[in-house]
Formats: structure tokens, sequence, C-alpha cells
């Protein structure tokens, strides 16, 4: 059967993928869903699929079956992206490369996107009209500054702060809220909590403000330190940081604020993420642990400002938005201050109680639908980051990397770490269309335990659930990004910090780590390196 070939070669991989998916077994699926959603309800319903047929889907399952030969790589598991997989050098444009399979005559939607994906915004009036509406307040003046090179972002240095030491981590910020304050869309949703923006700052804090302004606040960091023992005789050094909202602009935060910080993710791979089925992914949900496991992932259930019904949650680090369009309409009028026909006020998030904000000059113009960035420009913004290709793994086939890749697995790092999806047929979509992808993440919320708790929920994530991030491309974090600053706030320096930090749902596979002697422990390392 081809799935027990152990291919050599990449380019004898891609051929092998259509009859990788041609043996049939059988297959089924029960009655799935979320918040009291059934799973249908929750896909996007701009998403051009097409429905898979009972042969596709035992021909999948195929594909998808568990692994049990650790000696030798997996056939396709050097192309992580699938068909889509860039396979160009391993440099710091790594994360910035397009998705391999595009068709020629959609190169250019990809090259104008990044265009105004690097876009320098600027204040208005202004006379470069196509430019002008940034702000009033804001974290950066293009997606480019936060998402340094596509990859991530960085948190301040040690013992700095103030002008340009956070440009590419800010503080989300809301209060408590009641189930009368949602929107009715939401009130029948189980188990969504229900909070509201600061009634000053709103839900976002901007620490950059347009000339004559006063940003809303400057943030700091101080960090305590802690030392894990590991089997072997090791030891890990662990920075635990405590975020301060300084300098506040505007008066104080309201009672009861919860601040949490969030670094700028990389870009890769966004447009596969999207394409996994809905029900794929809530068919590794188990929200009340019925299998005893330790492990409960719940789906994340939001509101969709597209389509005005809630959707599930895929993007963000709590899975608080549904779409890739959806999440950059969302950092246009958050991060920058540019209204798009999802959020059209020109004047991002500012509140009613910020007037000197509401009251400055906007950049809204009749030329481009009465916004600052119009929907072809969204449109395209989006096209780019769903076809941010993800990178070839290196030393896929090492010893070093097979040992490690056996550990990660006896460890229970897959258990939410899920290595393999099949995405959705579409039918415009031909870069994300069927494909074999290993992201290394089932897309779900975990609780991770006290350590990680930001305290602040988001939709149906409580303040200790984070969404399971996609490990693909891991590895060239340092080549790309200039350092290696892991988890939602870049408290961790290494991946070995990143997984001490693992707690709650967590803590078992944590635990077996810690106790691995220390050649297997560094034959982990080894495989996340080569992601």
């Amino acid at each position: 059967m081809v799935l027990a070939a152990r291919s050599r070669r990449v380019s004898r991989a891609l051929p092998l993928l259509a009859l990788a998916l041609a043996a049939p077994v059988a297959a089924g699926a029960g009655e799935l869903g979320a918040g009291g959603i059934p799973a249908a309800a929750l896909q996007d319903p701009a998403l051009p699929v097409v429905p898979r047929t009972p042969a596709e889907r035992a021909r999948i399952a195929v594909a998808l079956a568990p692994v049990e030969d650790f000696s030798a790589a997996e056939p396709f598991e050097a192309m992580p992206g699938g068909a889509a997989t860039s396979r160009k050098l391993a440099n710091r444009d790594a994360f910035s490369q397009s998705s391999a399979n595009m068709p020629f005559e959609r190169e250019m939607d990809f090259k104008l996107g990044n265009g105004l994906f690097r876009k320098l915004w600027v204040s208005s009036p202004s006379s470069t009209k196509a430019s002008d509406g940034l702000g009033p307040y804001y974290n950066a003046r293009s997606c480019q500054r936060c998402h340094l090179k596509d990859g991530r972002g960085h948190v301040p240095p040690e013992g700095g702060e103030g002008e340009g030491a956070a440009r590419t981590i800010f503080l989300r910020v809301s209060v408590p809220g009641e189930p009368s304050d949602l929107p009715a869309g939401l009130q029948a949703v189980e188990g969504y909590l229900a909070t509201l923006p600061d009634p000053v700052y709103g839900e976002q804090l901007q620490d950059f403000a347009l000339p004559g302004m006063t940003p809303e606040y400057r943030l700091g960091v101080e960090w305590t330190y802690e030392t894990v023992a590991l089997a072997g005789d090791e030891t890990a050094e662990l920075r635990r940081p405590s975020w301060r909202a300084g300098d506040l602009g505007h008066g104080p935060l309201a009672a009861g604020a919860m601040l949490s910080p969030r670094i700028a993710p990389q870009m890769i791979g966004l447009g596969l993420l999207e394409a996994i089925s809905v029900e794929d992914i809530l068919a590794n949900a188990d929200p009340e642990d019925a299998d005893g496991d330790g492990i409960s992932g719940r789906a994340n259930v939001v509101w969709s400002a597209r389509h005005q019904r809630p959707l599930l949650g895929r993007f963000g680090l709590k899975a608080g938005k549904a779409t890739v369009e959806e999440q950059s309409a969302a950092a246009f009028a958050g991060d920058i201050g540019i209204s798009t026909p999802l959020h059209p006020a020109p004047w991002g998030e500012c509140m009613p109680a910020q007037t000197e904000c509401r009251d400055a000059p906007h950049g809204d113009d009749p030329e481009r639908d009465g916004f600052e960035a119009d929907a072809e420009a969204l449109r395209l913004v989006t096209f780019y980051a769903r076809n941010l290709a993800v990178p070839a793994r290196r030393d896929w086939e090492a010893p070093q990397a097979l040992a490690g890749k056996r550990a990660f697995h006896a460890a229970g790092c897959a258990a939410c770490h899920t290595p393999r999806f099949v995405t959705q047929r579409l039918e415009d979509r031909p870069e994300q269309s069927f494909q074999l992808i290993w992201p290394y993440t089932d897309l779900l919320l975990h609780d991770m335990g006290e350590g990680l708790a930001d305290r602040r929920p988001e939709a149906r994530a409580t303040g200790r659930e984070w969404r399971t991030p996609p490990l693909w491309g891991v590895g060239l974090t340092a080549t790309v990004s200039g350092h290696t600053e892991f988890l939602h706030d870049g408290r961790a320096r290494t991946l070995l910090e990143a997984i001490l930090w693992h707690g709650g749902e967590a803590q078992a596979a944590r635990d077996r780590v810690v106790a691995m002697p220390p050649p297997e422990r560094a034959a982990l390392l080894s495989f996340l390196e080569s992601l």
C-alpha cells in the first residue's frame, strides 16, 4: 500500500499524494457542534466548499491513520503545507513566499496584497490620499511593522520600555459584562462569556498617537526568574513577566479591567487552517473529557462581523476570529486605525469618551467607497495573508528528528498538537483545496494552567484557555525573526522553556518531558526544530 512506502525524496512525494488518497476504508461521523450550535451552522458560508463524498471520506481516513512506525519518515511529511509548501531557501524570507501551487494569473493579487501589507499609512489630510487615515491612536503604521518578515513579534528588551520598545506587542483590555450585553445572536451560545470594552480605552491599548495627541499608554514589563530541575542533572531557567499599562493618557482604567498581552504571531499557513472543515476540528473536541485522558479541547464560537452570526473561531491566540478576512479587518481597525467595510469607523476603536480621537481628520474617501481601505484593498490583504506558504521541513529524515518525533508522541504532545488534516475541496481556492497538511494544531481551546492564565475571557475561552498554536515553521523562528520568543507574550526564550510553561491539561505531557533522559529530550527539541 502506498502509505506504507517511505519516500526518500520530496519530488517523489508529490505524485504519490494522489495515490495515498485512493485506498478506501470505512469512515463515519457523528452529530457534532459547539456552544449548542450544529457544526454545519458554524462553517463560514462564504467558503466555496465542495461536499465530500463517502469515498473521499474513506480515502482521507487512510491518509490520516495514526503513525505506528517511527523508524522512518512518513510520506509527504516533508511538505507540511501540501502542494502549497514553499521549497525555497530557508532564509529570512522563508515566511514571505507565496503558495507554491498558486496559478500564475493569481500571483499579481499576492504581490499587490504584499504591497498593502507593507504600506506605511500616514495621517490625514495628506497628499498621498491612498495612504492616509492612520490612527488617530495606533500600535503600528503597517501590518509588516508587527509581523516582521511575516514572522513573530518580539517583547521589549529586559528592563526596557518606552517609545519603540513594544512595537510588536500590545495589551488587550476588557471589563466583565452580563449576558444581556451580548448581541441577540450570541446570547443563545452555550458558555459564551460576556465582556465589554473599557468605557474609555476600548478593547486594545494603543501606544502611539498622531502629533498633538496623547497616546493611550506606555507598555512596561518586569521579569522574575525561576529554575526548573530536569532529569539528568540538567536545569532550565524560566522568566515570568509582569505587564503594566503605564502613563495612561486618558485617566485610569475601569474598575475590574482585565489586561492581556498579545505578541504578533507568524503569518504562514492561515489559508490552509481556514480550509479545515468544522467537522474535522470538532471531531477532536472532548469538552467533558469523556475518554478520561485529561485533555478536554473545546471549540471557540465567535461573532462574525461579515455574516452577523456565530461561527467557529480559528484565528488569534484564543481563536477569537472566524476567518482570515475578519482577522485582517480587525487588525486594520485596532492596530493601525484604518477603516474597512467590516469596521467602518474611521477612528479605529476609539470610544465615544475619546472625543479628541473621534473628531480628528480621517481618510475616508468617496473614491474608496467611503473607507480608508476599501473592499478591494481588504480582499488583496486577505489573499496575501491566506497564501503565505508554509516552508518545507529540514532534516525531517534525520535519525535525531525521528527519535524526537517518537518522543513527541510518547509524551502526549500530539493529543493537542494534532499532526495532520486534509483540507476541504474548494471551488475557487486551488492553493488550499484538498491538501494533506501537517500544522500540528487542533485549533481548539485548552486549559493551560495558572502559570499561563491571563484571566481575561474571550468569547467561550476562559482566562486559563488558549488555542493550540500551530507548530509548522517553528524551527525557522530564529532565522526569520532573529529571536526565539514563544507563547502568547514571548516569555519563553527557547522551545524547551515553552514546553516547561505548559500546565493544566498539558501538565502530564510537560512532566514527561521533564523526566526524559537528556538524549531523548534533545531529540524532541531536534524534531521541533525540523518543523
